[in-house]
């Protein structure tokens, strides 16, 4: 007679993300927020939706080009790194799927192509691959320039809009500005169809324009800022926070999304996100600062940790010149500290034999038991020089003695200070001396 056993499934018939290890679903989550990091279109996307957001407005003045076969000029402005030229990015790529075969793209920057002649025989090389057309190497400014406003004429006719990115556009502003005029002056023909963009750090950029070529300019500006407090806070959630949606089990996307909104809501946490904008607000210090913090994350627990934010935090502050100073001898710290001082009673030139004068009225005011001899601390100096700590004031007087060469320090009062209060064996006078000096 047959027994009949229950049925066994098989593991394979197993969900496998219920059997996956916790590491192993560490490792998912962490793939998901690198990708997120490395994707602008992800990081900028809660700004497209707004009305008032700089995305919207560029789109907005580059669709009504396209759509009503009109001119335009606008300027990105605003400091390195709010994320100009990502959201110019983005909206160039989106108004390529929404108009496809009526656009063409033509991009300069102002470190490669400042010199006007230079910068028109780009325009003409771009323009003829966009539309399989011979380059001429050999053409003359003139030419190119009469090429450039043929196309444009033929385009508008065609209904398709040329855009032009000027990255750096400050440098494109120096000399005579015969490629804006020529540009901006073609763009005043009914019959051509083109924007032209700007993009630079300069806040007063268009102030830079000569007179022929502001009145051709229509003098819209869009200007780009880091991040408020309020808007930091939201992206940083927005970035990190794991989708419900996902191939992630649904109790460890919970379980890494209550813990990550307890430590964005950690004033330990706040502390040092402020700290992290007081030097640099930006966009891009800000996605560096998280991709150090995922990347320290514990894959054990599969979970971000304050820990992992103070790890990053201190991996993307760090401050060479102050580890240089905690392998400096004490001999090589009386030497510094001899030099800020001589700075500080406004010795503008000064050399080796000055800051041994400087070394001896210190021992002769404290009697310090830290005196070397002259060779010891020439030996001292050098490695100074060596470690890029000090040098020289000039490149001249290469045939001169090291000991009359005149020299400068390479770090300021706030890092020779820090560097003393975290020298282990500092001798207590340089701490007192360096008090004096502040």
């Amino acid at each position: 007679m047959l027994k009949s056993f229950p049925s066994i499934s098989s593991p394979t018939q197993q969900n496998p993300k219920q059997t996956m290890g916790r590491e192993d679903l560490a490792r998912e989550a962490l793939i998901l927020l690198r990708n997120r990091l490395c994707n602008p279109r992800f990081v900028f996307s809660p700004f497209a939706h707004s009305p008032d957001s700089n995305y919207s407005k560029l789109k907005f003045i580059v669709s009504s080009s396209v759509t009503e076969a009109s001119n335009n000029s606008v300027l990105l402005l605003g400091p390195r790194g709010c994320s100009k030229n990502a959201v110019l990015e983005l909206v160039i790529e989106e108004v390529l799927k929404e108009y496809p075969d009526t656009i063409s793209v033509i991009k300069l920057n102002g470190l490669l192509h400042s010199d006007d002649n230079c910068a028109l025989k780009e325009i003409a090389r771009q323009l003829c691959m966009e539309h399989q057309l011979l380059f001429s190497k050999m053409a003359s400014f003139d030419d190119n320039t009469q090429f450039m406003i043929s196309m444009l004429k033929e385009c508008g006719l065609a209904h398709k809009t040329v855009i032009f990115v000027l990255d750096e556009f400050d440098l494109f502003a120096q000399g005579k500005q015969r490629l804006l005029y020529s540009l901006l002056d073609a763009m005043q023909s009914l019959t051509s169809q083109a924007v032209v963009i700007g993009v630079s750090s300069r806040l007063d950029a268009d102030q830079l324009l000569e007179k022929r070529v502001r009145s051709r300019f229509s003098h819209r500006k869009l200007l780009f800022l880091p991040p408020s407090k309020e808007d930091l806070q939201g992206l940083l959630k927005h970035i990190l926070e794991l989708p419900t949606e996902s191939s992630l089990p649904h109790d460890y996307v919970s379980e890494f999304n209550s813990s990550l909104l307890n430590i964005l809501a950690d004033e330990r946490f706040k502390q040092l996100v402020d700290t992290l904008t007081t030097s640099d607000s930006t966009c891009s210090h800000l996605l560096k600062f998280l991709f150090s913090a995922v990347r320290h994350m514990n894959v054990e627990t599969g979970l971000l940790s304050i820990d992992n934010f103070k790890a990053a935090l201190a991996s993307i502050q760090r401050q060479p010149k102050l580890e240089c100073l905690n392998d400096c001898s004490i001999l090589e710290l009386y030497i510094l500290v001899c030099m800020r001082r001589l700075e500080v009673k406004e010795q503008d030139s000064y050399n080796f034999n000055s800051v041994m004068k400087e070394y001896k009225t210190i021992h002769d005011s404290f009697q310090t038991s830290d005196y070397y001899s002259r060779n010891v601390c020439l030996r001292a100096f050098e490695h100074l020089l060596a470690r890029e700590l000090i040098s020289f004031m000039d490149h001249r007087g290469h045939n001169q003695s090291i000991e009359f060469r005149p020299v400068k320090l390479l770090i300021s009062y706030h890092e020779l200070y820090q560097g003393l209060k975290s020298y282990r064996s500092c001798p207590a006078i340089l701490q007192k001396l360096i008090d004096r000096e502040g």
